[in-house]
């Protein structure tokens, strides 16, 4: 696992992972239903779609779009085992231990909460 800031300095010179912004409903949905119950969210999705050693369709079970928790996930490079692997050095091929599953939701929520900053 990497330091935060590190880990968000060197998100900070892809381009790919730039793209990633809340727009639109889920940039509301985010203000809406609070931080708090939106990290909730990303537990669960982390849980069922990230911790297992070998999740189903992996590298394809993160939506671009539909919730604020997905758009976090690519940005940060949090959205599949291989990426996890790539920029976080949490290696892939087995369950994701509970204080790596906490530094994953820890990324999500420092994403999201600069993102909150965007609607006035």
């Amino acid at each position: 696992m990497r330091n935060l800031d590190e880990l968000f300095e060197a998100l900070s010179k892809s381009a790919f992972r730039n793209k990633f912004h809340l727009q639109g409903k889920d940039l509301v949905y985010l203000h809406t239903k609070g931080l708090s119950t939106v990290i909730d969210h990303a537990g669960d999705f982390v849980t069922k779609r990230l911790a297992p050693a070998v999740p189903k369709n992996d590298g394809k079970q993160t939506p671009f779009r539909g919730h604020p928790v997905f758009v976090a996930q690519h940005a940060t490079a949090c959205c599949c085992r291989s990426c996890l692997e790539k920029w976080h050095r949490i290696p892939k091929g087995r369950v994701l231990t509970p204080d790596e599953g906490a530094y994953v939701l820890k990324v999500l929520e420092r994403w999201l909460h600069n993102e909150m900053g965007k609607l006035g």
